[in-house]
C-alpha cells in the first residue's frame, strides 16, 4: 500500500536513503529464476554497482566481466568452488566466470566493480569466508561497535566491505566527512542515520548509498542491536580514480 505517496525513501544529490516500499524488481541479463533490486550504479553517479539478488531454488546469476563480491542473507548456494549459507560470504576478480546458483530459495547482496590495478602488485583471487568466523574489533575501541572485515586489508584489493554491529544507545563517535563512498544495507534493528544535513530513521532492509564528502553518522535505536553491511573504495589514491579493466 502507497499511503497516499508517502515513503521514508530520500533522493538528494550526495545520498539515497531506498526504504523497501520502493523496491523495483527486474530481472538482469545472465539471471534465470531470479530478480534483482539494484540500489547503486553509475546512473546515480556510484563508481560500482549493488543490488539485492532473490532467487527461486535452481535460479542462477551468471559469471560478471567485473570483479563481484556475493555476502547470502538468506539460503544455499553455490558459488564457483564454494558453497554458501547464511552469513557466508565470496569474492571473485574479473573474468572468474563463476556463476552463482541457487540450492533453494534464497537472497543474496552482489557487489560488482571494474577493477583498479597497480603496477606490480598481483591481482586478487577468489576466496570465501563466514562472518560468524571472522573475529570482531571494537571501533575506535568502543566495545558496544563491532567491525568485522570481510575482504583482506591488503593492497591488492581495492574495495572493503565490513559489517558493523552497535548494541542498542551505540553511536559512531564522529561524524565521517571523507573520499569513499558507501553502499550500505541495513540487516538488522534501526536507529538514525544522518546523511548531508537529514536525519532519517532506518530499519531492517533499507539501503544507503553515501557519496564522497558526504557528511554521514549512525546511533542505534531500539532494544535489539542495530547491524549493517557496508561498501566502500578503499587502498587506491584518488588520482587514480579511473578503472583500468
Amino acid at each position: 500500500m502507497h499511503y497516499l505517496g508517502h515513503t521514508r525513501s530520500a533522493h538528494r544529490s550526495d545520498h539515497l536513503l531506498q526504504t523497501p516500499d520502493t523496491f523495483v524488481r527486474a530481472r538482469l541479463p545472465g539471471m534465470k529464476n531470479a530478480t534483482a533490486i539494484i540500489h547503486a550504479a553509475p546512473a546515480r553517479g556510484a563508481r560500482f554497482t549493488q543490488y539485492t539478488a532473490e532467487f527461486e531454488s535452481g535460479g542462477e546469476l551468471g559469471p560478471a566481466a567485473v570483479q563481484r563480491f556475493v555476502y547470502v542473507i538468506a539460503g544455499r548456494f553455490e558459488a564457483g568452488p564454494f558453497t554458501l549459507g547464511p552469513d557466508h560470504y565470496a569474492y571473485f576478480p574479473s573474468n572468474a566466470a563463476a556463476a552463482l546458483a541457487a540450492r533453494t530459495d534464497g537472497i543474496a547482496v552482489v557487489i560488482e566493480k571494474p577493477y583498479r590495478p597497480i603496477s606490480g602488485i598481483p591481482r586478487p583471487h577468489s576466496f570465501s569466508g563466514s562472518e560468524l568466523s571472522v573475529a570482531p574489533q571494537a571501533l575506535s575501541g568502543d566495545p558496544s561497535i563491532e567491525v568485522r572485515s570481510l575482504v583482506p586489508d591488503q593492497v591488492q584489493f581495492d574495495f572493503a566491505v565490513n559489517t558493523m554491529t552497535y548494541q542498542p544507545g551505540a553511536t559512531l563517535p564522529m561524524v565521517e566527512i571523507h573520499v569513499m563512498e558507501h553502499g550500505l544495507l541495513m540487516l538488522a534493528g534501526g536507529g538514525i542515520y544522518r546523511l548531508g544535513d537529514g536525519w532519517y530513521p532506518v530499519e531492517t532492509g533499507d539501503f544507503i548509498w553515501m557519496a564522497p564528502h558526504c557528511p554521514q553518522w549512525f546511533g542505534a535505536l531500539g532494544k535489539t542491536p542495530a547491524k549493517y553491511l557496508i561498501y566502500k573504495d578503499w587502498n587506491r589514491h584518488p588520482l587514480t580514480h579511473e578503472p583500468e579493466d
